[in-house]
């Protein structure tokens, strides 16, 4: 995420090369940022010369991460805005673990941002951050895609619906490429169809401001193949799977 991130903010020419400070344990990773230009080192003190610090780690990690910031960098990062994308963890948490009332603005964003195609979810609560941060912090996931602006209280159910649901789509491709190719259609042809028709219901719905269900009505004609298709999803609880799913990410989330 760190290098779409990174990607984007570059395309958008948001900024240079020589903004942006990366660090990271990982050599590979980091040599992916080096071929970029981008100023990579293992020392997590060189990321702190940026204004803008996107704590790109897992959960798990961010507490070992905030730890160090605090015993080595405090006096730095008391004037940096400090941009979490780690799931699960609370803007209060950070503030807590910081020991001081920081900059701390929390966004979910997904991995389409790869494509510049993401949905980047930030909670609308940013204190003490003045608005003019804000809106660069908004401008940063701009970058890669979409942005929208809700109460830190509904992130939880966001990354069900936007961070992890990529993940859904992915196994409904690949589930609708074997059924393809099962049937005679080449694997790359089959993976090709599939992922364009999602594209393409996906941008009808945002473009034509139509329900779901309605666009859905438009496809099933009267005794055709695609109402029996419907039927069989049903059969099998389509809907029912996805929600249960998503409520199963939530609590996860909320658990973390």
């Amino acid at each position: 995420m760190a290098f779409a991130i990174a990607g984007g903010v570059l395309a958008s020419s948001l900024c240079s090369e020589s903004e942006i400070f990366v660090s990271d344990p990982n050599k590979d990773a980091l040599s992916k940022f080096k071929k970029l230009g981008i100023t990579a080192k293992e020392d997590n003190g060189c990321a702190l010369e940026a204004d803008y610090i996107i704590l790109a780690v897992k959960p798990f990690i961010l507490p070992l991460v905030l730890s160090e910031l605090k015993e080595k960098y405090a006096t730095i990062i008391k004037d940096k805005v400090l941009i979490t994308i780690a799931a699960g963890v609370e803007i209060s948490a950070i503030k807590e673990l910081l020991g001081f009332d920081a900059k701390v603005i929390r966004v979910m964003p997904n991995t389409p941002a790869m494509a510049l195609c993401g949905m980047s979810v930030i909670a609308a609560e940013y204190a003490p951050a003045s608005d003019e941060e804000f809106a660069q912090a908004v401008n940063i996931f701009r970058a890669v895609g979409e942005t929208e602006l809700l109460p830190e209280s509904l992130l939880n159910s966001v990354i069900a619906v936007s961070s992890s649901s990529p993940a859904y789509v992915f196994m409904m491709i690949e589930a609708m490429a074997d059924a393809a190719v099962r049937d005679g259609i080449a694997r790359n042809a089959a993976y090709r169809l599939a992922a364009q028709s999602v594209m393409g219901a996906a941008k009808l719905v945002l473009e034509t401001g139509k329900h779901p269900g309605e666009l859905k009505d438009m496809v099933c004609s009267p005794r055709g193949t695609t109402i029996e298709a419907v039927k069989r999803l049903e059969e099998f609880g389509f809907r029912s799977a996805i929600m249960s799913a998503m409520q199963a990410c939530t609590e996860k989330a909320e658990s973390m």
